[in-house]
């Protein structure tokens, strides 16, 4: 059988494997359900045909017979997390395993009045008109990212719990929400479909920490989805850490709605996984609205990092700051696809799209792509990216001051990296990222840098 076959017997596996979960109470839940998995009778499997996957190939995935669960297996009671959660515990916290809120390990007492954070699957009953206003927005409906997407439908087919966050107009948490996805190993290799939301009413203000890690070194494939609303003159500060085992496959996608005067930050940092990829879509419901989408990825060894971003400003006077950075080890590979897309009304719009590489091997690989799409007369926007080594010179500099080979590699990395560092206002998430970074990129196998 050869690998186009293998593709499509792989798909027609993944959509045939299990039963649409009902849910006799929520009409409309039932029929997104069974939308998406129409949907997917028609998809192809992605190939480098198509222009979204032209860097990123899925032969990984195919390997793997994954199965979905909707069941936790026995051997969760004894789970702990102590050694997954952030050194500060004064955060709101949820936990997933596989995919599933663990109730028992979450903490989520104290919260202000009318604010709810807990899981999707029983939200619905409490929230569910709030859930269904959200996720049958048209306009992530009509996202050229998401409409026509294989993994897109196959998360919402399953779409069974997940992230569900809601802060209620000019409410202000007093700490930050803490969300882990811990993954453990299982006899199958499992197929884990988290699907979050996250509404910012008008004028509240929130900052969310997501944690993608896992036990062991199982196969297992993650495709998530997390929809965001941050509505008029809000703020959310989102940082997504994606930090899981050697044989792991994840697949993000992000999507982004803000309203008029709004303010998002998001820091995505993509640290482990045998193959990742993390899918950002942001776009504006109203004037005035700022976003800044910053990232830091490290990649070693036989590792695969893919981010896809696409900010399409819609509205006039809004402002976007994306800056990347990435460091590939060993024979590692990184992709980078940045688009900004300005239509003709969205006039003073103010738009930066950065990507900067620093290749430290020479099996490093990194495919960047950054763009910009302006119909817009009246705007101030750039693009650029850059591909470099470590400079000698920089390292014979530092060794002159009695610094070995090695640790004078190791401080211009993280130099490199120190501008997203920077971003990091939590100092736990920073403390956290900067030894992660360290590790990854100067264990033993990251020992044949140039």
């Amino acid at each position: 059988m050869n690998m186009s076959e293998t593709g499509r017997q792989w798909l027609h596996n993944l959509i045939t494997q299990g039963q649409i979960l009902p849910d006799q109470q929520l009409d409309w839940l039932d029929q997104n359900r069974q939308a998406a998995w129409q949907q997917m009778q028609s998809f192809e499997l992605p190939d480098r045909k198509q222009e979204a996957w032209r860097y990123t190939s899925i032969d990984r995935l195919i390997k793997y017979n994954f199965l979905h669960t909707s069941e936790l297996s026995e051997i969760l009671p004894g789970t702990e997390i102590g050694e997954w959660i952030l050194p500060d515990n004064s955060s709101y916290r949820l936990v997933f395993i596989n995919g599933h809120c663990v109730p028992r390990l979450c903490n989520i007492q104290g919260l202000p009045r009318n604010v709810a954070i807990g899981c999707l699957r029983a939200s619905m009953s409490t929230d569910g008109e709030v859930i269904r206003h959200y996720l049958s927005n048209p306009l992530f409906k009509q996202s050229s990212s998401t409409a026509r997407d294989l993994f897109a439908a196959l998360n919402t087919a399953y779409m069974d719990d997940g992230l569900f966050v809601h802060i209620p107009k000019n409410a202000a948490l007093d700490r930050p929400i803490e969300v882990l996805h811990l993954n453990l190993a299982m006899d199958n290799e499992l197929l884990i479909l988290p699907r979050h939301l996250v509404v910012i009413d008008e004028g509240a203000s929130a900052t969310l920490i997501e944690r993608y890690v896992s036990q062991g070194n199982h196969a297992y494939f993650s495709n998530n989805a997390c929809d965001i609303f941050v509505n008029g003159n809000a703020r959310l500060s989102h940082y997504r850490i994606q930090d899981e085992s050697a044989q792991s496959h994840h697949l993000g996608r992000v999507n982004i709605l803000q309203g008029a005067d709004s303010n998002y930050k998001g820091v995505y940092l993509a640290l482990g996984g045998s193959w990742s990829r993390c899918d950002i879509d942001a776009r504006f419901s109203g004037k005035g609205a700022h976003c800044d989408i910053i990232g830091l990825y490290t990649v070693n060894a036989k590792q695969l990092t893919d981010f896809h971003l696409n900010v399409l400003h819609n509205h006039a006077h809004c402002s976007s700051r994306e800056n990347f950075r990435g460091i590939i080890a060993g024979s590692g590979r990184a992709v980078f696809d940045g688009r900004i897309v300005v239509e003709k009304h969205a006039q003073k719009t103010d738009a930066q799209l950065t990507n900067k590489n620093l290749l430290l091997s020479l099996d490093a690989e990194v495919d960047t792509k950054p763009q910009l799409e302006i119909y817009a007369d009246d705007v101030k926007c750039s693009h650029g990216t850059t591909v470099g080594q470590i400079d000698p010179k920089q390292v014979f500099y530092i060794r002159s001051r009695g610094i070995d080979e090695a640790m004078a590699k190791k401080m211009l990395c993280l130099g490199f990296a120190g501008e997203i560092f920077d971003q990091l206002d939590l100092p736990e998430v920073r403390s956290f990222v900067e030894q992660r970074v360290q590790n990854n990129l100067f264990a033993p196998q990251g020992q044949d840098v140039h």
